[in-house]
């Protein structure tokens, strides 16, 4: 049976420079992802992979990350916060209706688990991204901040992710951010004909 076609990679909108100069002064605030995003995250989601690099397994589109991300409210299943800046203030009580100078710099993906040695429920991050030329900058510690406050507001355990073993910019950050690494754990995946295999087996 033929290989179906990977879909095509999003058109990449149109921004500022790959860099920017150290001394750019940007405003930026975290929202609640909603289905009007879905561009903005399907972008940032297949620039992630590229970095990883894991663009053999990209599949996603704007149509499968709308019926998919958004069947519950926010951090009941999967939530996505973004993070947007700006060069100007935003404002503190009304919408920012001129989004011209605004752009979205980065997105994290989570969802709740559950914790049996806590009897807690968690988080889990599945997904962390910050476009390159916004990095930094702090952007990647707002986001993972705003996920850990959530989880305590909450009265969570805990909240895991998983790194690359050879992305050692993104392991330094973590332990900046207090996290421990753990060497022990290896990851387990059943995926594609596996998952088939397994999940069709009586």
């Amino acid at each position: 049976m033929a290989t179906a076609a990977s879909p095509p990679a999003p058109t990449l909108a149109s921004g500022p420079p790959a860099t920017l100069p150290e001394t750019t002064l940007l405003f930026a605030r975290i929202h609640l992802a909603t289905l009007s995003d879905v561009p903005h995250i399907h972008k940032l989601i297949h620039q992630m992979v590229i970095f990883k690099p894991l663009t053999h397994l990209f599949s996603a589109t704007e149509s499968s990350l709308s019926s998919t991300l958004f069947t519950s409210p926010p951090f009941q299943s999967f939530t996505i916060l973004l993070l947007e800046a700006s060069p100007t203030p935003f404002p503190f009580t009304t919408p920012n209706k001129n989004t011209d100078d605004v752009i979205v710099v980065g997105f994290v993906l989570f969802f709740s688990n559950y914790l049996t040695s806590l009897r807690k429920p968690g988080f889990y991050v599945e997904g962390l991204f910050v476009r390159e030329c916004y990095r930094r900058k702090g952007f990647g510690r707002m986001l993972l901040s705003a996920v850990t406050k959530q989880a305590v507001k909450m009265g969570y355990g805990r909240v895991d992710w998983v790194v690359l073993d050879w992305n050692v910019n993104t392991i330094r950050f973590d332990e900046e951010m207090g996290a421990e690494v753990l060497n022990e754990w290896r990851g387990c995946r059943l995926t594609g004909e596996a998952l088939q295999v397994y999940g069709g087996a009586d």
